[in-house]
C-alpha cells in the first residue's frame, strides 16, 4: 500500500493515509528528533549542574509525555 491523500471535491489535499510501518517509523524518528531537540535545550543552559544518564532519560521521558 502506498501513500494516499485524501482531496476535497475541488482537488485539494485534505488529509494523508499512510502505512502503519511507514507512520510508526515517522513517530520513532520525530521521538528522536524531540530528543536531540532537549539535549541541545540542556546545553544551551548548562550551568555545570550534571545529572546522571539515567535521570536525564526519565527526565526526557516526563516532558516526552506532556507534547
Amino acid at each position: 500500500m502506498e501513500t494516499q491523500f485524501l482531496t476535497d471535491e475541488k482537488g485539494n489535499r485534505t488529509a494523508v493515509v499512510l502505512p502503519i510501518k511507514k507512520y510508526n517509523k515517522l513517530i520513532e524518528k520525530l521521538e528522536d528528533l524531540e530528543d536531540i531537540r532537549l539535549y541541545d535545550e540542556a546545553k544551551r543552559e548548562d550551568d555545570g549542574y550534571r545529572i546522571s544518564i539515567d535521570e536525564a532519560f526519565k527526565i526526557i521521558e516526563e516532558k516526552r509525555k506532556l507534547v
